[in-house]
């Protein structure tokens, strides 16, 4: 399990205990964090589920697949190095402490 932080654009912080396996998308989802749409569902084919990574956290994330990167070419101003999709960051022990902030809006 993780404990990861979801920023709201207006700097709400939302604390959550997110369990292994499951995605930071699916852990925003399920306990009713505004500002991660996931129109999809999770399956990579929108970018509402966008957010800033801290940039403390950057480099300890896997790095960015190409279906991943097309995406993030329709998310609303994506920051280069910061910007990811939750649906694409499975959960593991190694993300607790992430911080994640959603932008102004999805799309």
């Amino acid at each position: 399990m993780a404990k990861i932080t979801y920023i709201e654009f207006g700097g709400t912080e939302h604390v959550i205990d997110v369990a292994n396996g499951l995605t930071v998308m699916e852990g925003a989802r399920d306990n009713g964090v505004p500002g991660i749409e996931a129109d999809c569902g999770g399956a990579c084919a929108c970018s509402t589920c966008h957010v800033y990574v801290h940039p403390d956290w950057v480099a300890k994330l896997p790095e960015v697949d190409p279906m991943e990167e097309d995406m993030l070419d329709f998310a609303f101003e994506p920051k280069p190095g910061q910007s990811r999709l939750t649906c694409q960051l499975k959960v593991t022990d190694d993300l607790d402490g992430l911080v994640v902030q959603m932008p102004e809006k999805q799309i």
